[in-house]
């Protein structure tokens, strides 16, 4: 039996840092940013915009980099964002059939359906997403509290969107979910490694 496990989450509740971690206990594959570049190789498009329309939109203008590829006739950035999905979940099913992994967002646990993936959503409160937030090195730690919340606050309003397109289905909705984590009070690192220890059984 093949251990698919697939990652929905808040931003800011350590969802991404508790899937790498999952995998690493696991000793299984871990793909995250991995599919924005094999998507950016595959579609001749700068990583940056191939990330700009999977994770969140489509932006309004065409790269230079495009070329030879399944995309390079297609006639508008709606349609770009419909052949970059199509795209994404052929690579997302062929993953998941090389190997036992961990998969981040992108609507795996949708595409992957027929496979039973283990399905997380992980979320977390106000206080800890701002915390988190500001641990990082990214500019995030530079924003004001409003500033960072309505940063959170688009972010997580663009996934919801994103997935509730792609899926038809409400992205934080428990009944789409096996388990669902509120990390809240939570050491990420602990709790990867009780989580991997409960999911071994599954690992072929």
């Amino acid at each position: 039996m093949s251990l698919i496990i697939t990652v929905n989450r808040q931003f800011g509740s350590g969802g991404r840092e508790l899937g790498k971690r999952l995998a690493e206990n696991l000793g299984i594959a871990y793909y995250d940013n991995e599919i924005i570049t094999e998507l950016s190789k595959r579609s001749g498009l700068a990583v940056e915009y191939v990330n700009s329309i999977v994770e969140h939109k489509p932006i309004v203008y065409y790269p230079i980099t495009i070329g030879r590829s399944f995309l390079s006739n297609v006639p508008a950035p709606v349609d770009m964002n419909e052949g970059l999905y199509k795209e994404q979940h052929a690579l997302i099913k062929d993953l998941a059939k090389e190997n036992d992994c961990v998969i981040i967002g992108r609507c795996a646990d949708y595409i992957l359906e027929d496979r039973k993936p283990f399905r997380i959503f992980v979320y977390a409160d106000t206080e800890s997403k701002l915390a988190r937030c500001r641990l990082k090195a990214d500019g995030l730690e530079k924003m004001t509290e409003k500033q960072l919340l309505r940063h959170i606050s688009e972010i997580d309003r663009e996934r919801a969107k994103y997935y509730r397109y792609f899926s038809g289905r409400k992205w934080d909705d428990p009944g789409h979910y096996d388990l669902m984590i509120n990390t809240s009070s939570l050491d990420i690192k602990n709790l990867a490694r009780g989580l991997a220890d409960s999911l071994s059984v599954y690992k072929t």
